[in-house]
């Protein structure tokens, strides 16, 4: 009976301490995102929008 509460808490502190590790790990890692001038996608919404004001 003990064994299985031991064995158990065993677990459980294994799994807290590579949830702990694994999210200072993430927060180390530096994101970046793409800067608006170079964004593709804001030159399709652009170009959507000026075509859209030609035909109006």
């Amino acid at each position: 009976m003990y064994t299985v509460l031991v064995v158990s808490i065993i677990i459980v502190f294994v799994v807290l301490l590579l949830a702990v590790i694994t999210t200072s790990k993430a927060y180390t890692i530096k994101h970046t995102i793409d800067p608006i001038e170079n964004n593709p996608y804001n030159d399709q919404e652009n170009n959507q929008q000026e075509q859209e004001q030609k035909k109006a």
